[in-house]
């Protein structure tokens, strides 16, 4: 019976944590969009949006600053986790290219939460923000990955990207940024692909 009844509760278990899974991630978008709007943005109206209880939201998120750091973190995580899905998929180059727009999509919501941000983190006692090491080894991997095929120039770094990217900081995200954006990176591509063994 002790086997069979474990089967069974993790089969009850299962659905509940992909339940919590789905609201936490719930949570995160909706207050994503209203923290961008408002850094004081209440967080009961955040749960109301995201259709979840005052207690499955504070069970998540106890305070407002936890939530706006894991927002920036989970953000970030994103962004680094679309790398090497994008590898397994298109060229190094595509790959590269396409995960700029992501980047250009985190940049914008970083810019976008930026009081918020620094109200999280200001106080005394108050957490850090997250570092950026996933993001730039996202970079690493992409570049190397495209230099590899001969598609961009020798030696670029993912400082390099950035430092060159770094027009994107400049953009207002609650503007019409998409096109902007997408202008600059094409730009910065093309720099990247002069010199480059095949090109």
């Amino acid at each position: 019976m002790g086997p069979r009844g474990g089967r069974v509760r993790q089969k009850k278990d299962a659905p509940l944590r992909s339940d919590a899974q789905r609201n936490r991630e719930r949570i995160l978008e909706v207050a994503l969009t209203e923290l961008t709007r408002s850094a004081d943005a209440p967080l009961s109206v955040i749960a109301k949006k995201a259709c979840v209880g005052q207690g499955t939201f504070y069970r998540h998120f106890p305070s407002r600053e936890a939530l706006v750091l894991e927002i920036y973190r989970h953000e970030m995580q994103q962004v680094a986790d679309t790398a090497e899905l994008l590898l397994e998929s298109r060229e190094p180059d595509r790959a590269l290219r396409e995960w700029m727009d992501r980047f250009a999509r985190f940049a914008m919501a970083k810019a976008g939460l930026a009081d918020a941000i620094r109200q999280a983190t200001s106080a005394p006692g108050q957490p850090a923000k997250p570092g950026h090491a996933p993001v730039t080894e996202a970079a690493e991997l992409l570049l190397r990955a495209a230099e590899q095929a001969g598609t961009i120039r020798p030696g670029v770094t993912a400082d390099d990207l950035f430092l060159t990217i770094g027009g994107l900081w400049t953009i207002d995200p609650h503007t019409d940024w998409q096109p902007r954006a997408t202008r600059l990176l094409d730009l910065v591509m093309d720099a990247l692909r002069v010199g480059a063994p095949g090109h």
